[in-house]
């Protein structure tokens, strides 16, 4: 079906909830196009909760003149999904639920909703402080790297690495939500906009120029209320 020709996103997940799905329980539309986001390549999450599921999967298939992306679950299923959010601290799963515009409840969603809102209020798990100064020594690693470097495509794959580091070990210190792909910046942006802008200004710098200074700086920066860099002197596992 020409992208001219497709339905609205609301009415497609509806009639793909009642062609696939019909004796569901709940349904929820998730992701960009309800957030007002959507791109030309965004697809619909919807999220299916069906008491004669025996085991929770996922498929992507292309129906409606959309790609889709259906995450199916039992009544309980879910749970495990809530806690391994929980556990990587990149909550998708009860982000999509509590998010979700509802397509379709037989009366179970409210009560998953409220699971998913208090998950994402309570925030990841602490990070104690040995975790704390285990990931201030590969950040401080990598950051080593990033200095001596003189390979470029080398230095753009440990900037990257850098990156995603530095993001990680500012949110979780900070008893904040990580996320992959483009919820790294989001979160990072819902957390300190002022910081992302000095983060995202330092990369882009870099990339453009070679000029790693702001990335360094910015790396020192996040480490110093924690004890600065760590080499001399840390163990693991001993």
């Amino acid at each position: 079906m020409a992208e001219m020709n497709r339905l609205d996103p609301i009415e497609a997940a509806q009639h793909f909830i009642e062609t696939h799905y019909p004796s569901c329980q709940g349904a929820v539309l998730a992701g960009s196009v309800i957030r007002g986001e959507a791109t030309d390549t965004s697809d619909l999450d919807i999220v299916i909760f069906d008491e004669r599921v025996k085991a929770a999967y996922r498929e992507s298939l292309i129906d409606f003149g959309w790609p889709i992306e259906v995450f199916v679950h039992n009544l309980t299923s879910y749970k495990h999904y809530f806690e391994l959010d929980l556990k990587s601290a990149k909550p998708s799963m009860p982000r999509m639920v509590l998010e979700g515009i509802i397509l379709k409840d037989v009366g179970i969603l409210a009560a998953i909703k409220r699971e998913a809102q208090e998950i994402l209020d309570q925030g990841p798990e602490k990070w104690t402080d040995e975790i704390i100064n285990t990931k201030r020594y590969f950040l401080t690693d990598v950051l080593d790297d990033f200095k001596g470097g003189k390979d470029r495509a080398e230095e753009l794959f440990i900037a990257n690495a850098l990156a995603d580091l530095m993001v990680e070990f500012v949110l979780r210190t900070n008893g904040q939500w990580v996320g992959t792909s483009k919820w790294v910046i989001r979160s990072l942006r819902q957390f300190d906009a002022t910081f992302t802008e000095a983060f995202v200004d330092a990369f882009d710098l870099f990339y453009r120029t070679n000029d790693k200074n702001q990335v360094i700086a910015l790396c020192e920066k996040i480490l110093e209320p924690y004890g600065g860099r760590l080499f001399d002197g840390f163990s693991l596992g001993k």
